[in-house]
């Protein structure tokens, strides 16, 4: 499984009703302009947000939030989280690393945008998306999301990383050790509303600083990963 995502053109203005809104909130002036441009092209219309944000996505519907982890971020991440509205929309955290967001894993967080944001990196990030947020899920089979995942290799080494894609078949993860295209590894995760679970695999590649591990078919602690994904899309 790579992370590598194949361009997808922007779609033509047609003037229709927006078919998903993005809530951006407590981003600078800056940030939210260059965001507001990027889901545009993909017919996703943007709502800037601030002291009131908690409120709104507990009561309103919203596809994806954007919101920088570098704030008191929580009390926004669990408001869209516990709403019936919003437990799935996409999340976007602003300005952190990996690290600062498996502090909210338990919420979820699934890409991040880097600061300070660039036009090229953040448009790239909406395109690998866009699919998630507009619900065509028969298009978009990985789920991005970030978490964190504890590897122990064939000869008992343990090691730490986080998570990039999930799909029921494997997943894609962000490392910087040195692991060799098939071997077998054994990982760990906990995913939202999934309970821990742990599967075994095989390194399918690896490129720097990431692995790809595809699930092992016998495995049955796997089906708990597929049924989160299932709910994940609405199925």
């Amino acid at each position: 499984m790579s992370t590598t995502f194949a361009p997808a053109p922007a779609p033509a203005s047609t003037g229709k009703k927006p078919a998903a809104r993005t809530a951006l909130v407590d981003l600078k002036e800056s940030s939210r302009a260059l965001l507001t441009e990027c889901f545009r092209q993909y017919g996703i219309e943007t709502v800037v947000m601030s002291s009131d944000a908690a409120e709104r996505l507990r009561k309103e519907k919203f596809e994806a939030c954007v919101l920088s982890l570098a704030g008191d971020a929580e009390p926004v991440l669990e408001s869209a989280r516990n709403s019936p509205s919003n437990s799935r929309c996409v999340i976007y955290g602003m300005g952190g690393n990996a690290q600062e967001a498996m502090r909210f894993s338990k919420y979820g967080i699934n890409a991040m945008f880097q600061e300070p944001l660039e036009r090229p990196s953040a448009l790239k990030l909406v395109r690998a998306t866009h699919l998630l947020v507009l619900h065509e899920f028969r298009r978009y089979v990985r789920i991005p999301v970030i978490t964190e995942v504890a590897i122990v290799s064939a000869d008992g080494r343990r090691f730490s990383a986080s998570s990039i894609e999930m799909s029921t078949g494997g997943m894609s993860i962000k490392t910087a050790e040195d692991f060799t295209a098939g071997s077998n590894v054994e990982v760990s995760f906990a995913l939202l509303t999934l309970p821990r679970v742990t599967v075994r695999g095989a390194v399918s590649w690896r490129k720097a600083k990431s692995i790809g591990v595809r699930f092992d078919a016998a495995d049955e602690r796997r089906i708990g990963v597929k049924r989160w994904i299932d709910s994940c899309l609405g199925h």
